[in-house]
Order: structure tokens, then sequence, then C-alpha cells
């Protein structure tokens, strides 16, 4: 018997905002700034603790690149400069290394704060996400973004603060988002039977792990005007958050 719907669990790019915001704007923006902020913050705690981890990240990361980098780090500089040269190859990459994350996090907080960052939600997801939890729907992001950037993209969005809407946030420590038991693990923190978990994300690979551990599940097309594009493997799509009853699509 199919559950109703209790929770929606929501990824943010190419769902919720367009994934060209995270590539061509947050991605160089902290890129650009990375160098003067480990400079600038290199002595926090919270900034240590994280180039800590990278440093050991860069020690075990077997890739041939990585070490070759190693070759050529600078021995004597400050630990900022030595960690510079990975960090920019993970950001390359894209790697999803949870300190680098983090550290993106700290920039980009400096950038909503200035203003010279801005969430740009689709216009049509701050009316659902409103709508859904007057109807007594809890919410929930999960993205491999960190959490501290999921909460600055709705904190700061186009259409103001919106994260009091939200009772959960989930990044990659939860674990990849293409692992069922990540999406077992969620589950178990939202509290409420799994058939009643709603994912709504752009990326069939999710998609296929949230399914597999029994969760309801939607592929968000925002780019696509056909009702059943051909890579869609199958799962019900939609193009837009407008008038969705997360109750008729499961």
């Amino acid at each position: 018997m199919t559950l109703p719907i209790r929770h929606v669990l929501l990824d943010i790019e190419g769902t919720t905002c367009p994934v060209c915001f995270v590539s061509e704007t947050l991605f160089p923006y902290a890129a650009e700034r990375m160098a003067g902020f480990l400079e600038a913050r290199g002595e926090d705690d919270t900034v240590q603790a994280l180039m800590a981890q990278v440093a050991q990240a860069w020690r075990d990361d077997p890739h041939p690149a990585a070490q070759a980098l190693r070759q050529v780090a600078p021995e004597n500089a400050s630990s900022a400069r030595q960690v510079l040269p990975y960090l920019r190859w993970l950001i390359q990459q894209d790697r999803k290394l949870t300190a680098l994350k983090d550290l993106q996090g700290l920039i980009w907080e400096e950038g909503y704060a200035s203003g010279a960052l801005q969430g740009p939600l689709y216009p049509d997801v701050p009316p659902a996400l409103r709508r859904w939890r007057a109807a007594g729907l809890g919410l929930a992001v999960y993205s491999s973004g960190s959490v501290r950037a999921q909460q600055l993209i709705y904190g700061h969005s186009n259409a103001g603060d919106l994260r009091g809407l939200f009772q959960h946030w989930f990044d990659t420590r939860i674990g990849s988002k293409q692992e069922s038991a990540s999406y077992r693990e969620i589950v178990t923190l939202l509290g409420v039977p799994t058939g009643s978990v709603l994912f709504i994300s752009d990326s069939v690979s999710e998609l296929k792990a949230a399914a597999a551990s029994g969760l309801a599940v939607l592929l968000c097309d925002r780019d696509n005007s056909s009702a059943s594009p051909p890579d869609s493997e199958g799962f019900a799509v939609i193009q837009s958050f407008e008038g969705l009853d997360p109750d008729a699509h499961t």
C-alpha cells in the first residue's frame, strides 16, 4: 500500500536553483578568493582544522596528479600556502571533499553577507515550499554542497530568508548521494516511514539510490519540455513545482 507523503526531501542544483549558479558563480567566487581567505583567516581554529583535514586528504590521495603536486608544494610556506595547490586542483576536478566544501561555504558566507551573492531560486520554488509547509509536510535538503552552503542559498535567496521552512539539512557527511545507505540513514533521522518520504532531484543516479531504499521519487527536468525525456529511465518527471501535489505523483 502506498503511504501518504509526510516529508519532501529536495536536491538543490538543477532542482530548486539553476546548476549554472554553482558552476558559474559560486565555484569561481570561492576559487578567486581562496588564497586571500586562507591567509586572512588561517589562524582561526575552524579554518586550521579544515586545512588539516585537507592536508590529510592530500597525503592519502592516490591520484598521480595529486601526488605530483606534493613534489612541488612549498615546504617552508604557511599552512595556507601549502594546501592551496591541492585545493585548487580539487576545485578543478570538482571533487566532493567535505573540508573543501566547508571552506567554500565560509567564503560564500562572506559573499552573501556583503550582498555580492544571492540564491537564485526558480520562481515556482518559494510558493511551493510555503504551500507544502502549510499543508503539514516536513521539508529537508540533501545536497553535495555543505549544510552551511545550503543554508546560505536559502537564507539569502531572491525570495528572502526561507530557512525557517526546513526542518532538516543533509550533506555528504551522511554519505554519497549515489548510495542507498545514505537515504536509509536520512529516513531514520527524519523518524518517518520510508515510503512516506518523497525525494526530488534532477539526477537519475540519485533517484535510483533513493528508490532502492524505498523512497518515493520524482525526476525534476527543468530544461526538457518533454513529459518523459529519453534518459528518465521510467521515473515520473516534473518540470516545475507549480501546482505539485506530492501525493498525486507517487
